[in-house]
C-alpha cells in the first residue's frame, strides 16, 4: 500500500530525472545557450538511483518515469530500465521524452521492461517545430512515435504544452489526430519554472486554458465526452471525440490545480528528491548515499519528503521556485 502524506494523499509515483542534458534547446524550457549542466560526478549513477527505488518502493511507490533532461541522451539508459524493470513492487515503469532518438532505441527498451513512452511535441508543423526547438527535426518524433507503436510502448502520449501566440492555433489540427490516426494527445496548460524561465515575464498572459482549448476543439470536431484510460494515473483528465480511437487529455496546473491528488515525488539527477515541483524544497539523498547508507537510512529520508509535501502551489500568488529551470527537474 502507498504510504500517504499528511493531507492523506497517497504517494505512489516517482519521476526521476536520470539527465539534465538535452538535444534540444525549446524556448519554454530552457534558454538558448542552454543552462550549465551538472558535472559527470554530481550525477546520480544507475545503482544508487536502483537503490533509491528499491528504497521507495517499500513506501509503497509503485509507478516509476524516467524523464530528463532527455533520457535517451544519456549512456546506458536501456540498462537502467532493465535494472529497474526488476525492482519488486515496480509494476509501470515509463519514460518522457522528446522522441528525437526514440526510434533507434524502442525496441531495447521494451525488451528491457518499460511499459510505455510519453512524446513531447508541441506543434505539427516542421518549420515551427525547428523555432521552438532551436535546432530539432520533426521528422524524427514522428519516427520515434511510429517506433514506439510497433513494439508495444503503449498508449503512446502525446504531450503538447500550449502557449499563447506559439502553437494555440494548432489545438484543432492536434486534436484532430486523435480522430485521423487514433492519437492520445495531452494538452498542458504552460506554467513557469525558475528564475530562468524564458518568457517568465507576464507569463501568465501566456497561459492558454484548457476551457479555451475546448472551445477551439468541439465546434470544429464535436463534443468532448469523458473517456477511460488504461495506463497511469496522472492529473490529466480524459476525453474522446465521437468516433475517435485516440484520446483527448487537459492538464491544467493553473486553471484547475490537481494539488489535492498529487501522489508523486521527484529525483533530480543531481540526487536531491523533491517533495513538490513547484517549491524549491530538496533533501539530499546523493550525499548519504555516497556515504553508505543503508536502506533503512534512505527509506527514512523518502518519509520525510512525503511528509513534507505541501497542500498546494501559490503561482497564482506570484510565488514560484527558483532554482532550477523545468529541464533540471523533469516535469
Amino acid at each position: 500500500m502507498p504510504n500517504l502524506d499528511l493531507y492523506s494523499r497517497p504517494i505512489n509515483y516517482l519521476r526521476i530525472s536520470v539527465t539534465d542534458r538535452c538535444n534540444l534547446r525549446c524556448v519554454y524550457c530552457m534558454p538558448a545557450e542552454g543552462v550549465p549542466w551538472r558535472a559527470h560526478e554530481q550525477i546520480l549513477r544507475y545503482e544508487e538511483i536502483e537503490t533509491v527505488v528499491r528504497a521507495a518502493s517499500e513506501w509503497g511507490i509503485s509507478k516509476v518515469r524516467l524523464t530528463g533532461g532527455e533520457p535517451l541522451v544519456r549512456l546506458g539508459i536501456v540498462d537502467l530500465t532493465r535494472m529497474l524493470a526488476n525492482v519488486p513492487g515496480v509494476d509501470d515503469l515509463s519514460m518522457t521524452t522528446n522522441g528525437v532518438l526514440l526510434s533507434r532505441h524502442a525496441k531495447a527498451l521494451a525488451e528491457a521492461g518499460l511499459r510505455r513512452v510519453n512524446v513531447s511535441l508541441d506543434t505539427l508543423r516542421p518549420q515551427r517545430f525547428r523555432r521552438i526547438t532551436r535546432c530539432g527535426q520533426i521528422e524524427d518524433v514522428l519516427a520515434g512515435i511510429e517506433a514506439a507503436h510497433q513494439v508495444g510502448l503503449e498508449p503512446v502520449k502525446i504531450n503538447a504544452v500550449v502557449i499563447r501566440g506559439m502553437n494555440d492555433d494548432e489545438v484543432v489540427d492536434l486534436a484532430r489526430k486523435s480522430l485521423d490516426e487514433g492519437w492520445n494527445v495531452r494538452f498542458i496548460e504552460w506554467m513557469p519554472v525558475g528564475n530562468e524561465s524564458p518568457m517568465e515575464y507576464s507569463w501568465g498572459d501566456k497561459v492558454v486554458t484548457a476551457e479555451e482549448m475546448r472551445q477551439q476543439i468541439e465546434p470544429a470536431l464535436g463534443e468532448l465526452v469523458p473517456a477511460k484510460t488504461r495506463a497511469g494515473n496522472g492529473p490529466a483528465r480524459y476525453y474522446r471525440l465521437p468516433g475517435a480511437a485516440g484520446t483527448i487529455g487537459f492538464i491544467t496546473p493553473i486553471s484547475d490545480h490537481f494539488c489535492f491528488h498529487c501522489n508523486r515525488l521527484r529525483l533530480t539527477a543531481d540526487g536531491q528528491l523533491r517533495p513538490w515541483l513547484l517549491s524549491d524544497t530538496e533533501i539530499d539523498l546523493r550525499t548519504p548515499l555516497r556515504q553508505g547508507a543503508d536502506a533503512a537510512q534512505i527509506k527514512a529520508l523518502i518519509l520525510q519528503a512525503i511528509e513534507s509535501k505541501p497542500l498546494q502551489h501559490h503561482l497564482n500568488d506570484h510565488q514560484r521556485p527558483q532554482k532550477r529551470v523545468m529541464s533540471q527537474i523533469g516535469g
